[in-house]
């Protein structure tokens, strides 16, 4: 009988690392390491797991080395603060829970997470032998909105790392005013201050939204200008001579701001199916993790009630974020 779903969750490993880190106080463990960051991780990746019943589940994570992005710009992501190295040094703990779980963990030297994600995504799209697969992205970037289409949805950590919103193409609209395909084209007009996206100079929010109002997409806007096109006659001439002389800039800050679908990825959904890690083992990773408080609520254990789960005991009079 064939199932009546076809769900993959793709896991944002990086960026629910960066929200748990900040977003919980520090927690140590009997050696006196920093876990918090993957206490807060377990608390998003169980309540997701609950949330949406996935088949299938892979998790993405940075590579530890300058991407194909800083090729094209040395300055993509300069101004940005390096993380704390308490952070950093909780991602392999991070892969190493993972992996009692069973899921598959993707990386790949010259490309972000958000690469991987947005490829894994479309490789999905035709991997079902029943049904499409449908992929929830869930990450604390809403950079991954623009992968959002009729079988991607994305679920934000907004606050912490249990309040969530899942956007499909309707709530991308109502909230942002454009259609997911259309947030590249934003970001290339409007920039990104967050990753050093320069966008074009002079142009904001509001002009930017206008723009793509009116012409749809970046392409037919520059196609229309350099045609002197009478469709190009409702911009200002100031504005019109402002596009044209950052044009390559602008095209720049597309290329930056893009999640790549194409990476050359060893893909096979049928090897990341969610229905066969094995509970004793799991639940000897968390107690020695002193994560105590999680153990009965593994997901399949048939207690997993995360929002109820017990807090830890933090350690106290350290920073706090």
């Amino acid at each position: 009988m064939a199932s009546e779903k076809n769900n993959l969750l793709i896991i944002d490993g990086n960026a629910i690392v960066h929200r748990a880190y900040h977003a919980l106080p520090p927690l140590v463990n009997k050696k006196g390491e920093e876990t918090g960051a993957i206490y807060g991780f377990l608390l998003a990746f169980f309540k997701a797991i609950k949330d949406f019943s996935p088949d299938y589940v892979a998790a993405c994570f940075d590579f530890p080395a300058p991407t194909f992005r800083k090729e094209i710009s040395k300055d993509y992501k300069a101004t940005r603060a390096k993380a704390d190295p308490e952070l950093y040094a909780q991602i392999p703990g991070v892969k190493n829970v993972l992996n009692f779980f069973g899921v598959s963990v993707f990386e790949k030297q010259g490309f972000e997470a958000d690469d991987l994600i947005g490829t894994i995504s479309c490789l999905a799209r035709s991997a079902g032998s029943e049904l499409p697969v449908r992929s929830v992205i869930l990450s604390g970037d809403c950079d991954v909105l623009q992968l959002v289409n009729d079988l991607t949805s994305a679920c934000i950590l907004r606050r912490g790392v249990k309040d969530t919103l899942v956007f499909d193409e309707k709530l991308v609209f109502e909230k942002y005013g454009i259609n997911p395909g259309q947030l590249v084209d934003y970001k290339a007009l409007r920039g990104d201050p967050t990753d050093n996206i320069p966008g074009v100079k002079g142009i904001g929010p509001k002009t930017a939204l206008e723009l793509l109002s009116c012409f749809q997409t970046l392409d037919f806007l520059y196609q229309k200008i350099e045609q002197d096109d009478k469709g190009a006659g409702k911009l200002s001439l100031k504005l019109a001579e402002m596009l044209l002389g950052q044009k390559e800039q602008c095209l720049t800050s597309r290329k930056l701001a893009q999640i790549r679908t194409d990476v050359p990825v060893d893909f096979n959904l049928d090897l990341c199916r969610w229905d066969n890690y094995d509970i004793e083992k799991a639940k000897k990773a968390l107690e020695d993790l002193g994560f105590f408080s999680l153990v009965k609520r593994l997901p399949g254990s048939g207690a997993e009630d995360v929002e109820n789960a017990p807090r830890p005991v933090f350690k106290k009079n350290l920073k706090l974020w």
